[in-house]
């Protein structure tokens, strides 16, 4: 009521949208109590029907219900925008606030650029993946370490043949003696008391065209020969026009009239199972010209299974020529021999560990 005088007293002047709720009281028989506390109508003149018509008495604009509120807001507006009374405001822009980052990335509006890719194994659902293929479907199908190794490399689940054949490789270069370079070093480091990581480590260092690492070479060269339809005697004149080493020919100790058994065992193994071996088959040939001139010049074990690895992969129907040539270009050849030795030096270190062998220090007759 004190607003309805002050409306008619002059001292509201602009207009006004009022409602007081509380009008669905007539409809109860007991008194009952809206609003804030204490609101309790207990006399005609305190009911909200009594107050909405004084309101609209008073010059108050009051609306039908309290539903009609907001359109007779809207209609008093306007009423005032049309005959000059008010002028509408430009809303200023809105600052925007940023998204929350996790909550953004988890509707999928963003994602986050990676630090790097990696895309042959996965170990974020119920089971770890190695490339598509789930722990339980590798342990369930057997493909022991070929497969894995296959799978981690190549992403690709090869034929058994050439699961079998990864496997001889590990085989066939997991050790050749304490004497060659990698085991000689896995050897002195161990007993200069290292531990076994850097006795590993100082044998994996010795590796490359001399010692174990002809795998890649011997492909690449034998493999860009064949290619290039060269014979093989065109090739090794060639070879020694360049005054280039032949990678994967030649061996120390054996020789044409004392093989290598380790070459024999990976050569039969190839043909006899491989589709086709065209480049080894052109190694045999390279092999028969330089075995003519000294006897020692045998494809090598290094050789064997780099140019075989190379029919494999060409002849699987896993990979595309292109494919192939690019695992060459990789380095992944000289892995096999690498991940195969490391079981020899390994064994090289424990062997002195377990022998409790002293520092090692070279006589001095033979320097």
């Amino acid at each position: 009521y004190e607003i309805c005088e002050a409306i008619k007293n002059g001292v509201i002047t602009k207009p006004l949208v009022a409602w007081c709720i509380g009008t669905c009281a007539s409809l109860f028989t007991s008194e009952v109590q809206f609003g804030h506390a204490g609101a309790l109508a207990n006399a005609e003149a305190e009911t909200a029907v009594a107050k909405n018509l004084a309101l609209k008495e008073s010059g108050a604009i009051v609306p039908n219900s309290f539903d009609d509120l907001g359109t007779t807001i809207n209609n008093v507006f306007e009423g005032l925008l049309k005959d000059g009374t008010v002028t509408p405001l430009i809303e200023p822009p809105r600052p925007s606030v940023p998204i929350d980052y996790a909550w953004a990335q988890q509707l999928g509006l963003i994602r986050k650029p990676t630090s790097f890719v990696s895309t042959i194994s996965d170990e974020r659902g119920e089971e770890l993946i190695y490339c598509n293929m789930t722990i339980s479907e590798i342990m369930n199908q057997d493909i022991g370490v070929g497969g894995v190794l296959s799978l981690l490399w190549m992403k690709k689940r090869l034929p058994d043949y050439a699961l079998k054949f990864i496997e001889m490789c590990l085989m066939i270069t997991a050790d050749h003696g304490p004497a060659v370079s990698g085991a000689h070093n896995t050897i002195v480091t161990a007993r200069a008391g290292k531990d076994l990581i850097s006795s590993v480590v100082s044998g994996m260092l010795t590796i490359g065209d001399r010692f174990g690492g002809a795998l890649d070479g011997a492909a690449q060269q034998f493999t860009n020969a064949f290619d290039e339809g060269l014979g093989a005697r065109e090739f090794v004149t060639k070879m020694r026009d360049n005054k280039k080493l032949i990678m994967g020919i030649g061996h120390r100790v054996k020789s044409i009239n004392n093989p290598d058994k380790r070459v024999e065992i990976m050569k039969n193994f190839a043909k006899t199972h491989f589709p086709a071996t065209p480049i080894l088959d052109f190694a045999l040939e390279v092999e028969k010209v330089t075995t003519a001139k000294k006897p020692n010049l045998i494809l090598n074990v290094d050789g064997v299974i780099g140019i075989a690895f190379v029919d494999l992969m060409r002849n699987c129907g896993q990979f595309t020529k292109e494919e192939a040539d690019e695992y060459i270009q990789l380095g992944m050849l000289n892995g096999l021999f690498v991940y195969g030795r490391t079981l020899g030096f390994i064994g090289h270190y424990l062997d002195q560990k377990r022998l409790k062998q002293g520092l090692y220090r070279h006589p001095w007759d033979d320097i």
